[in-house]
């Protein structure tokens, strides 16, 4: 089976996909943004990547979303619920975590099926 590797770069892909298994890299928004802001690009990105690599958003099986601080977790909470819009929710878990830099407050990684 064929290994693609989308937007590599020495150190890690944007995506990959293996078979129809897609493998995103963890998203984040704009430094210093609102977790609204930093959340509306993440997802914005998710999709970009996704039909790039000949998915959409319905085919997310699963999200894994890293909070700089759960007390944002309804702020986020707020923009993610829009996007899904109550159908194709994916498995997801959601924790808190330090990020690469405290001005990101949200990374999103998910896995998709092609």
């Amino acid at each position: 089976m064929t290994i693609t590797r989308i937007h590599a770069g020495a150190r890690m892909s944007q995506a990959v996909v293996h078979g129809d298994t897609i493998y995103l890299a963890g998203q984040v928004g704009a430094p210093g943004e609102s977790v609204t802001n930093q959340t509306q690009t993440i997802l914005g990105q998710i999709e970009a990547l996704l039909a790039e690599a000949g998915s959409e958003k319905a085919k997310i099986l699963s999200a894994t979303i890293w909070l700089a601080d759960m007390a944002d977790f309804a702020e986020m909470n707020a923009v993610w619920d829009k996007w899904v819009d109550g159908k194709d929710a994916p498995a997801r878990a959601t924790g808190e975590a330090n990020l690469a830099t405290p001005a990101y407050k949200v990374e999103i990684i998910v896995i998709a099926a092609r």
